[in-house]
């Protein structure tokens, strides 16, 4: 029985060693393997990278960059400005650009030439020229610049002067002419107004010039030119006629700033048919004359007098005397009444 034990435990012993081995043996850690040293190799990118078929799949193949751009237009930007600004964060900024028109190669502000445009009212402007307090420099003309000057009808006889007359205010000068004589731009400009008034200008034309005044010609046969139409000094806008209120043919001719008239003889010398000066000083005096024309005048009625009879004397109309007197066409006067004509 004993050799039975001894030779079982021989068998297992050499069977399964591990068995043998004692109960508080110290397990092995893992953690304290090395691992085997690999050989690293970097693949040839020389053949892969320049390779004419080799295309990169992790981005766009093409960079695309947005530029902003408007389109082409009659309006010149300045290149020190721009519509569009990249700041350091690469953000999309509008910044304000000046603009400007090219009008016959003369640069002028855009929005403020165009600031008040009315083809159809001679001043729009609202301006009191008896408020006017600064003193203003225009250049009438530089040759070096192409701005030029005419006058606006050759003869340059002058048949009524600017101020009173009768008993309203006259504002402009009446040049003597023939009907069909061609009337000229004073200045270099743009046409803002063609109309007919039958009971004052006749057929009139207003030009806006670069130099800031505005020139009309009244009681034309016919107009030449068209609104918005950019004209040259000398250039023919019209003939001379007789048309509207006028008791023979002449040229109206006014010269305005913001819609207030000034005398034609500040500027031009009418009988030497010259231009008085290159630069022009618009200063208060130039409209001291308003006082005297916004004052009230009256008339006072005589025996067989009517309103009728009033209005074809002062050429006012028959509509005006009765708003200014509160009356009607048939309101019977009394002798010695006062009645406002203006």
């Amino acid at each position: 029985m004993k050799f039975v034990h001894c030779f079982t435990l021989l068998i297992t012993l050499f069977y399964f060693p591990a068995y043998a081995q004692p109960h508080n043996k110290k397990k092995k850690d893992f953690s304290e393997i090395k691992v085997p040293a690999v050989e690293y190799t970097l693949p040839d990118m020389e053949n892969i990278l320049f390779e004419d078929d080799y295309q990169d799949t992790s981005r766009v193949s093409e960079s695309y960059t947005f530029v902003p751009e408007r389109e082409p237009n009659m309006l010149y930007e300045d290149e020190e400005d721009s519509a569009f600004f990249d700041d350091e964060e690469g953000d999309l900024h509008v910044v304000e650009v000046n603009e400007q028109m090219n009008i016959d190669s003369i640069w002028i502000t855009y929005a403020q030439y165009f600031a008040i445009w009315d083809s159809k009212t001679i001043n729009p402007y609202k301006i009191d020229g008896a408020e006017f307090k600064d003193t203003i420099r225009l250049t009438l003309y530089d040759s070096l610049s192409g701005l030029n000057w005419a006058l606006p009808h050759f003869e340059s006889k002058i048949n009524s002067k600017f101020g009173m007359r009768r008993y309203r205010w006259h504002y402009g000068i009446d040049l003597d002419l023939n009907i069909g004589d061609p009337i000229s731009a004073a200045f270099d400009g743009i046409v803002r107004i063609v109309q007919y008034d039958s009971r004052g200008y006749g057929r009139y034309i207003v030009l806006r010039h670069y130099n800031g005044l505005e020139t009309l010609y009244g009681h034309l046969t016919k107009a030449l030119v068209q609104v918005g139409q950019l004209v040259k000094a000398g250039e023919t806008i019209g003939l001379g006629g007789s048309t509207g209120r006028s008791t023979g043919p002449h040229l109206h001719f006014e010269i305005r700033y913001e819609g207030n008239a000034i005398d034609p003889e500040y500027i031009f010398d009418f009988q030497n048919k010259t231009l008085k000066t290159q630069k022009f000083d618009l200063m208060p005096l130039h409209f001291s004359y308003l006082k005297e024309a916004r004052k009230v005048f009256y008339h006072t009625v005589r025996k067989g007098e009517s309103l009728g009879s009033i209005s074809r004397k002062y050429k006012v109309p028959l509509s005006t005397l009765c708003r200014l007197n509160g009356m009607t066409p048939k309101t019977i006067l009394r002798v010695g009444r006062k009645i406002r004509i203006r």
